[in-house]
């Protein structure tokens, strides 16, 4: 046996031993992301009539053609990938992501690494066992989708499949690169991150111009590859192969960069300081912390408001009178019951105001966990052996939480309503009006890490649930009791020309202040996590 990879089956059953809950839970939304939609879009679209009209729809809408791509066939199977083939590859690829990371730069910046490496394990064993466990995440989420499909097509519903597993193991190969390059596992998911972003904003950018998707923007995007796989749609296999030899490339780089460095170590390390100013506090010491991911956050969502602010016109048109597809947007917008064109373009901003206070919800869980990491990578002890309290440590981080969600959410706004060119105030109170649910959200994993913190990470499992239940419960006609699961489900969907009421704004924000306020007492009440 190679001496350099003695050690990767034990390092493997670690690996998926400690992702037994998190893994299952990714490959579940990646599959159900893409299992859902047929028996919606044909609902929707169940006419030939209603899907010619929808191609020659998206062949002349490009604000449209940015954000989901182009169509290239008319049955139930192509319109399925071309409606989530990119989205369920852009989550496979976060999840690769999470998985390969955690399992090295995550393991070295612990110094777990360190005591493992002391064993029989082989120089190339952390890499390959994280690679491995990426692997059987795509590959048990490919096989999910092509079972799933096989009903539709049995060519389509395979290339469907590996083109979604492809996309996440190419992007598994570059966060490999990342974890050696970066001397933390912040900075190496940021980084990944940034790139796994740019391939969707290049195919978008791609799309948008182009009709039939053979802009060189798309192909120079993974994103655009899977596109461009065709499922259902005169299959092209050979682009398969540019995901394969594009994986190859790149972990052969990952590799030569792992042998050429110590555990711990990396090429881009950190700066050892601040060259200037000091932090007087342990709120500017979170700030100086989280000011990065922030800013990113800031700038995504002000993006995307004005994208979504242009779709608007575009959307109403697509829907035009086909009734089950504006019942959707309508139960989704908070406007069911109502007519009018200009309803459904209220129904549409709220739903897209909705919608980015849910991914809101992701980035407050993210920075409210990030007292998790401090906690867990120890350097919030020598911090609280200082004259600092712990309220004031959490204090600050939280501060940074719950301002910068609302943050975020104004430039959502904004961006809604400078993109759709009317009542910029009007889509600012939309997405702003959206703000308890994400506190409630923020509060609940603050309460898990202050109470519980071995099990704070469920916190992402809550944030995506609500995801789920707004996005695919109205399509699916789910009962009101289980939509009112969600706290986004308890707000008014705004604009709109309904008068709200106070009342449910009132209760989320009592409630994620009572949660926070439990979170604070459990977290001065016990040990630090070792």
């Amino acid at each position: 046996m190679n001496t350099q990879l003695a050690g990767t089956g034990a390092l493997l059953r670690l690996a998926l031993r400690r992702d037994r809950v998190m893994a299952p839970v990714w490959i579940l939304v990646v599959a159900m992301l893409v299992l859902s939609l047929p028996g919606s879009l044909e609902s929707v679209y169940g006419t030939a009539a209603e899907r010619e009209r929808l191609l020659a729809t998206m062949t002349a809408n490009g604000s449209l053609r940015a954000l989901y791509g182009p169509v290239f066939g008319d049955s139930i199977g192509a319109l399925t990938a071309w409606r989530g083939g990119v989205f369920a590859g852009l989550l496979a690829g976060v999840m690769s992501l999470v998985i390969v990371v955690r399992h090295t730069r995550e393991e070295e910046e612990s110094g777990r690494q360190e005591l493992l490496s002391a064993a029989m394990v082989g120089r190339r064993a952390p890499l390959t066992a994280a690679l491995l466990a990426a692997l059987t995440a795509n590959a048990a989420a490919a096989l999910l989708v092509t079972a799933g499909l096989a009903g539709r097509g049995a060519a389509g519903a395979l290339a469907l499949g590996l083109g979604i597993g492809a996309t996440g193991m190419l992007f598994a190969a570059l966060a490999a690169i990342a974890a050696q390059l970066t001397e933390s596992a912040r900075l190496a998911k940021g980084l990944t991150g940034a790139f796994i972003g740019a391939a969707f904003v290049l195919r978008a950018a791609g799309d948008a111009g182009a009709p039939d998707g053979g802009s060189a923007l798309t192909w120079i995007s993974p994103l655009g590859w899977l596109e461009h796989v065709r499922a259902f749609a005169a299959e092209r296999w050979w682009v398969l192969a540019l995901f394969a030899a594009a994986s190859a490339a790149q972990l052969a780089a990952a590799y030569a960069l792992a042998a050429r460095r110590d555990v711990g170590m990396s090429f881009l390390p950190a700066r050892p300081g601040p060259a200037r100013g000091r932090l007087g506090s342990a709120g500017a010491l979170a700030w100086r912390l989280q000011r990065g991911a922030l800013l990113g956050w800031s700038l995504g969502f002000l993006a995307a408001g004005v994208v979504f602010g242009g779709m608007t016109d575009g959307a109403t048109e697509l829907v035009g009178d086909n009734a089950r597809t504006r019942e959707i947007i309508e139960r989704m917008g908070g406007q069911a019951g109502q007519a009018g064109q200009g309803v459904l373009a209220d129904a549409f901003l709220a739903t897209m105001a909705g919608m980015l206070a849910m991914v809101a919800a992701l980035y407050i869980v993210s920075a409210v966990l990030r007292l998790s990491a401090e906690e867990s990578g120890q350097r919030a002890e020598p911090l609280l052996a200082n004259a600092v309290g712990r309220l004031r440590w959490a204090g600050g981080h939280l501060a940074v939480a719950f301002g910068g969600s609302a943050l975020i959410l104004l430039l959502a706004g904004l961006g809604l309503g400078i993109g759709h060119g009317e009542d910029i105030g009007g889509a600012v109170a939309a997405t702003l009006g959206q703000l308890p649910a994400v506190w409630v959200i923020g509060a609940l994993a603050a309460l898990l890490h202050g109470a519980v913190p071995r099990f704070a990470v469920a916190a992402w499992a809550v944030a995506g649930a609500a995801l789920a239940l707004g996005w695919v419960g109205p399509a699916l006609n789910l009962p009101q009791a289980v939509l009112d699961l969600s706290p986004f489900a308890h707000l008014p969907k705004l604009p709109g020309g309904q008068d709200p009421s106070w009342a449910p704004f009132v209760a989320l924000t009592a409630l994620a202040a009572a949660l926070l306020a439990a979170a604070l007492t459990a977290l001065r009440r016990r040990d630090l996590a070792a």
